[in-house]
């Protein structure tokens, strides 16, 4: 979309009214924010089509979509952080190898067909979604029984951090997410962490991974600043909501809510790859 373009959306240029555009798209921040303390995810998954209503698509689509998950997630972590919710050596060892990850996949991964990264995508989502699920059944089965098999982490756990991390930041470069769909299932799977604090941990780790997908968009140009902002501005209240609500409720909600969202945007990309292949 070019300046004239975004202005006649969003009212900002030379003093105009704000529009009705502006407004859904401070809405849809204002969503993705609060998704984003509750769940710890980015909300690339709702921005990116939010972006697509406003002729933004493809490879721009996610470039903005991360400059607004950047404005989220740093208010998000810094609230945490003030609440004394964040651990700075598990963000920091998950976040370098995801902000690697995502720079070098912003750099060299446009070429790949997006269908195959659509429907990877979805089937990366139901595979995550089980394994927690299967890993939760495990466990409650062994406390049934008095076992004393441990419950938590199943492998090394700096291992299982630098492979969380990869796998989100490969997310994050290819699809525009902060990666939190990745993050906070393989905390609970990997490393035995409860849903809180796998959530606290991923909003600040999509900060590193965000900051990385900005960098490299930016380079190519592919960020288009105004709506990137107007959509982190909601975001900023947003999350601002969800992050102080987030100790009030249950584990087990919290739990419910993540899978919830997990079926919901694996068959979102199911459908979005069909799409994209019969075109």
């Amino acid at each position: 979309m070019n300046r004239s373009g975004i202005a006649s959306f969003c009212g900002f240029y030379l003093g105009e009214p704000v529009t009705l555009g502006a407004v859904f798209l401070l809405l849809a921040g204002l969503l993705s924010g609060v998704l984003a303390g509750f769940l710890g995810i980015g909300g690339g998954t709702l921005l990116v089509p939010t972006l697509e209503q406003f002729d933004i698509s493809g490879v721009y689509a996610t470039a903005t979509s991360s400059l607004a998950i950047l404005v989220i997630s740093s208010v998000g972590s810094f609230q945490n952080w003030r609440m004394g919710y964040v651990r700075p050596k598990p963000v920091v060892l998950l976040g370098l190898p995801a902000a690697a990850i995502t720079l070098f996949v912003t750099l060299v991964g446009n070429d790949i067909p997006p269908f195959l990264r659509l429907g990877g995508f979805a089937l990366l989502l139901l595979a995550t979604l089980y394994l927690v699920s299967l890993k939760r059944q495990i466990i409650r089965k062994a406390q049934f029984r008095e076992s004393h098999m441990a419950t938590g982490p199943a492998i090394n756990p700096l291992a299982a951090r630098l492979f969380t991390g990869t796998l989100a930041g490969a997310m994050a470069g290819l699809f525009g997410v902060g990666g939190g769909v990745i993050l906070v299932p393989m905390q609970i799977l990997l490393l035995g962490e409860q849903i809180k604090v796998a959530v606290r941990t991923s909003l600040a780790v999509i900060v590193m991974t965000s900051v990385a997908a900005c960098l490299g968009n930016a380079l190519y140009g592919n960020i288009h600043w105004i709506p990137g902002l107007v959509l982190g501005l909601g975001g900023l209240v947003g999350v601002q909501i969800s992050t102080r609500f987030l100790p009030k409720l249950s584990d087990d909600t919290v739990t419910q809510l993540f899978r919830g969202l997990l079926v919901l945007l694996s068959m979102y990309m199911f459908w979005k790859a069909w799409l994209s292949f019969s075109v």
